[in-house]
């Protein structure tokens, strides 16, 4: 791997630039991947399943973390660092393959919640439209709470912190907003 690093022993730029112990870490020695290390790197990646689409960003997440262990102080310099790079490269694969079950498994459950099919169709159509004409009945600020409510999934907190109202009106507002929904649909005698 082509990172310059510290000599050991004294000689020319055991001390940086300025003198002092690791005063190259705070003065930018090369942290860079060669490119022979680069494509090790990308290796690494390739056979840890990381599709070939992505991995020049895994190679930029080795290269990121080679440069946060270079300028932190309180670490040691690798010693290795093809061996380093290689098993940050491990990591990263892995750390991908979990983002990608955590992200098939939002997308499963968010899938069943929305598909789920409707016994009556169209009880279900009729029920849907009823509750949309009831929406654009209700003022503004019930109509607003609604939607992010029961449409958006937020809670009452995230709701009153992004409306800028206390929780208290956000729970008064949609008590009143399902009174309104609740009488007008038995009004249409639907649900």
């Amino acid at each position: 791997m082509a990172v310059r690093r510290r000599p050991a022993h004294g000689g020319p730029g055991a001390h940086g630039v300025h003198g002092g112990p690791g005063a190259d870490r705070a003065h930018g020695a090369d942290t860079a991947l060669s490119a022979a290390d680069a494509r090790r790197v990308r290796a690494v990646l390739a056979l840890g399943g990381v599709p070939f689409g992505e991995l020049d960003d895994g190679v930029q997440q080795v290269q990121l973390k080679l440069l946060e262990q270079h300028l932190d102080p309180d670490r040691a310099p690798v010693r290795n660092p093809a061996a380093w790079a290689a098993a940050v490269a491990s990591r990263v694969a892995a750390d991908w393959h979990r983002g990608r079950t955590r992200d098939a498994g939002l997308r499963d459950r968010l899938a069943a919640r929305w598909t789920r099919p409707a016994e009556h169709p169209e009880d279900a159509r009729l029920l849907a439209l009823a509750v949309a004409e009831g929406l654009e009945e209700l003022p503004p600020g019930q109509r607003q709470v609604v939607v992010l409510r029961y449409y958006a999934d937020l809670p009452v907190k995230d709701i009153a912190e992004a409306l800028g109202i206390p929780q208290g009106t956000v729970k008064s507002r949609l008590h009143g907003a399902a009174a309104v929904l609740r009488t007008r649909l038995r009004e249409r005698e639907v649900g």
